[in-house]
């Protein structure tokens, strides 16, 4: 009998998704590994829920394509991109700061620029390219750089500078150009000198 029990006991261990729930001294381990099959198999139920419910919340409206052979658009004229560029610039330097700026119309292309005198020439590639990507997302840069983790991509678009400094410029609920700013030391002093001087021409 001893050699019996010993042989059971070998068999056990070799068949552990059998035996012990077979076996008078392992029922526990068997509830056990079934209350871990349960929970697992209810976390995956959860997971696919979620999932499911973040598709369903995120999904778009349609969008109405234009059925005529042309199509009218509102864009930023000179007048308001040069005193926009002017006045982010003057901004940053009641700031303390020598920054360029780059004023886009709706499309990205480029309508008026300012420099401060001692602003760094890098300063306005980096303000065109804010302006240009912010433009081109309809979004301030500032956002798209807080998804740039889960979407590293962004940063290989041709074009694209994925950093704080560029705001999209709106005019009755329409984007029709936008700022970039660039050379303060936070990409977030940039912004605001941006916005503001928006909200000064705009007047809203």
């Amino acid at each position: 009998m001893p050699w019996l029990g010993e042989k059971r006991f070998k068999v056990c261990l070799r068949k552990t998704t059998e035996v012990p729930c077979e076996l008078p001294g392992y029922r526990f381990s068997c509830l056990k590994r079934s209350m871990m099959g349960m929970k697992k198999m209810l976390t995956a139920l959860l997971t696919v829920s979620a999932v499911s419910l973040a598709a369903a919340q995120t999904t778009p409206e349609p969008i109405k394509l234009a059925s005529t052979v042309t199509v009218s658009t509102a864009s930023l004229s000179l007048s308001a991109a040069s005193r926009i560029a002017t006045l982010a610039v003057n901004n940053c330097a009641q700031l303390g700061y020598n920054v360029s700026a780059t004023v886009v119309d709706r499309s990205g292309v480029t309508l008026a620029v300012a420099r401060s005198e001692n602003a760094g020439p890098h300063t306005l590639g980096a303000s065109q390219g804010k302006a240009f990507t912010s433009a081109s997302a309809r979004n301030l840069t500032s956002n798209i750089a807080k998804g740039l983790a889960d979407n590293p991509g962004l940063a290989d678009i041709p074009g694209y500078l994925v950093l704080a400094g560029g705001a999209p410029i709106r005019a009755d609920g329409a984007v029709v150009g936008a700022v970039g700013v660039g050379g303060a030391p936070s990409g977030l002093i940039d912004e605001k000198c941006g916005t503001d001087a928006v909200t000064t021409v705009l007047g809203k």
